[in-house]
């Protein structure tokens, strides 16, 4: 069975691309956070440590400084995301 050559996507239009440029950015933001929550850096020590406020509220500080990590460049993971969904399948053969 032959398949016929995988051809090239054309452009994508820039509203487009910057829509999953964005995407992309919101992906490796969630990742950030997700790893910031799992690294123990916002356990705070202290006679203001704890509480119900705390507890509710980390997770929003979290989102914000993985958002504002990636806003200064982040670990090039949206930007790998971003390739992938948009370079073309390549040939196997």
């Amino acid at each position: 069975m032959n398949l016929p050559p995988l051809t090239a996507p054309p452009p994508l239009p820039p509203d487009r691309a910057d829509a999953l440029m964005e995407k992309a950015a919101e992906m490796e933001a969630a990742f950030l956070a997700e790893m910031l929550a799992h690294s123990g850096l916002d356990a705070a020590e202290g006679p203001f440590a704890g509480g119900a406020g705390e507890t509710q509220f980390t997770s929003f500080l979290r989102q914000e400084q993985a958002r504002l990590m990636v806003e200064k460049g982040g670990i090039g993971l949206a930007e790998l995301i971003f390739r992938t969904m948009t370079e073309p399948p390549h040939d196997p053969a």
